[in-house]
């Protein structure tokens, strides 16, 4: 149902039950609420008011839905947008819409485009918000789970801009910490000559084959000095190494199509003083308290199961302290609404980074809610290849990368043109785009390579492409223009599957503000293949190109209608349409 349509319905509804909450002598009537039945056959949409205050009002359900039905059938407009309606079980108010009102919203799609189903800025919940998400260390190349969290916050700040709201994408590198420490040992190794496996090399270095790449490219760098100090030498090439890589993650993130606005370094946290500055603070307001030799976080006052560490007996901070002073940085820079998206094994340090703010914000005098930022933590992806586990990749040593993932899932071969590796690397960032928001995040998900290569139903992407590029077919087979659909006689889409059609295209509005609002945009994912099932199904019971011109137009509009909710609902998950398959 066309969400204004629904709108009206609601505010109907409204009117109704305040001239019947008037006469039984209430000042306020309750909000009424409408929900799509169960069954098709009970109809286009339901309202179960009367069953929520028939108890308060003292009146019999039914009684009381049945005096809503007589308020509303006197309501000028009623017979526009209601057919019939009729009271079921002990008191539901089922409502078919008339054939007008439920072809309307392929007029509604025509007409709006690429904007059908957005909402203006001016109605939005918030005017803007902060997305921070993959942040990988700068350690090596971007894996399997921060292609989960690029595929998710992309499409959740998509998403969020359709609702109106004016979107931030951050990307946090944590440059700085043991991790980079590592990172420098490792390819100082390399450069002395050592491999993984030799006595001399550092049990903590990462054994990748893209640590050999480093080391080569540093030796090979026109900056590259030999008469360095053991400090200098290895500082160069820590900076080296951490630039390098940072290159290398943003390759993997231009071939997954995925921007940021903004680079946050955890590094510039110290070197600006927002780390001491934030220790200061909690110290201050006596939210903190030397034992054992450390500084502690007083963690348990803002409900965490035990107090955590500050700073160590060593001097050095813990790994949440500078996240406590980057999330002060992104409220005191207008960010209200922030969503971070996670890997699970982030879950222990929500309560920490909270208590912390709620300390600073002491400190501060900034109104932060208890529950700032907000989280998506997903849980973990297994790969499967050729029916088997794929647990680790030559190049990372240890892991798949994002980048193997795009290429196997696109069918990539050593044989191929230019022009057919870009054709196939579009395929497989279609394929792994989807495919790793098509589930909640908190579930784990098996990425099946051999099913993103099949060209099949099978293939949920390819189910829902497919269908975007048939009716691209039918309508370039059909040669007409398309401003001649404009004025198709609608009311003529009688059949059943139309009916489901309309259904369907008629929900996407509300499928983007529910999605958003969850922060879940796997209800997309699913939205998408229904509407491309409801498609192949009219398709096959009501042929298209028929010899009753008017009845042609009016299917022909349907399809065009169609066509223009799958691109658009593709373009929020960052997934291609193509006009060929």
């Amino acid at each position: 149902m066309l969400l204004t349509h629904k709108n009206h319905l609601i505010e109907m509804l409204r009117t109704a039950l305040q001239g019947l909450a008037l006469e039984r002598g209430f000042d306020e009537a309750p909000q009424p609420r409408l929900e799509r039945p169960k069954a098709v056959d009970h109809g286009d949409v339901a309202c179960n008011i009367a069953l929520q205050i028939s108890k308060a009002w003292k009146l019999n359900p039914k009684e009381l839905a049945q005096s809503l039905v007589e308020r509303l059938q006197q309501q000028p407009t009623y017979a526009d947008l209601i057919a019939s309606t009729e009271i079921a079980g002990p008191g539901f108010i089922n409502f078919r819409l008339s054939p007008s009102a439920k072809a309307a919203v392929v007029q509604e799609i025509l007409l709006t485009g690429s904007q059908f189903g957005q909402l203006a800025p001016s109605a939005a919940s918030v005017s803007s918000a902060m997305i921070e998400f993959v942040s990988a260390n700068p350690t090596g190349p971007l894996h399997v789970g921060h292609g989960r969290q690029a595929a998710l916050g992309d499409a959740l700040a998509n998403l969020l801009a359709t609702q109106g709201v004016k979107v931030h994408r951050e990307f946090y590198y944590n440059d700085a910490g043991v991790q980079i420490a590592n990172l420098a040992l490792s390819v100082q190794a390399r450069l002395d000559g050592h491999k993984s496996g030799d006595a001399e090399w550092p049990e903590q270095a990462y054994n990748g084959e893209y640590i050999a790449e480093i080391a080569a490219a540093y030796k090979a760098d026109p900056k590259y000095r030999h008469d360095l100090s053991e400090e200098a030498r290895i500082e160069a090439i820590r900076q080296f190494a951490v630039a390098y890589l940072r290159h290398e993650q943003d390759l993997d993130l231009q071939i997954f199509g995925v921007k940021f606005d903004c680079y946050y370094l955890e590094s510039s946290l110290y070197t600006d003083g927002s780390v001491a500055q934030i220790v200061q603070d909690l110290q201050s307001i006596g939210k903190t308290y030397e034992a054992e030799g450390a500084l502690w976080l007083k963690t348990t006052d803002d409900g965490d199961d035990k107090d955590r560490v500050m700073r160590k007996s060593d001097g050095s901070f813990t790994y949440f302290v500078p996240d406590v002073a980057y999330h002060a940085s992104k409220w005191n820079r207008g960010f209200q609404k922030v969503i971070n998206v996670q890997g699970s094994d982030h879950h222990g340090t929500i309560a920490r980074v909270r208590s912390g703010l709620q300390g600073v914000a002491l400190k501060r005098g900034w109104d932060i809610p208890k529950t700032y930022p907000d989280y998506i933590l997903h849980k973990m992806v297994t790969v499967m290849r050729n029916g088997e586990e794929v647990k680790i990749s030559k190049r990372a040593g240890s892991y798949v990368t994002v980048r193997d993932l795009v290429e196997w899932s696109g069918g990539i071969t050593p044989e191929m043109t230019a022009d057919e590796r870009e054709v196939a690397l579009q395929r497989g960032r279609d394929a792994v785009r989807f495919f790793l928001i098509s589930r909640k995040a908190d579930t784990e998900f098996v990425f099946d390579i051999d099913l993103a290569l099949q060209q099949n139903d099978e293939n949920p992407v390819f189910y829902v492409q497919y269908a975007h590029a048939r009716i691209c077919s039918i309508l370039t087979q059909w040669g007409g223009q398309l401003s001649e659909l404009q004025s198709a006689e609608l009311s003529l889409l009688s059949s059943k599957a139309a009916d489901h059609l309309l259904r369907r295209l008629a929900e996407y509005p509300e499928v983007l503000t529910d999605a958003a609002a969850d922060l879940a945009p796997h209800a997309l994912a699913f939205y998408l293949r229904d509407l491309a099932g409801d498609f192949h199904t009219f398709y096959n019971a009501d042929r298209v190109l028929v010899d009753d011109q008017a009845l042609k137009l009016a299917r022909l509009a349907l399809l065009l209608a169609t066509r223009q909710v799958i691109e658009n609902g593709l373009k929020v998950l960052g997934v291609s349409a193509p006009a060929k398959m």
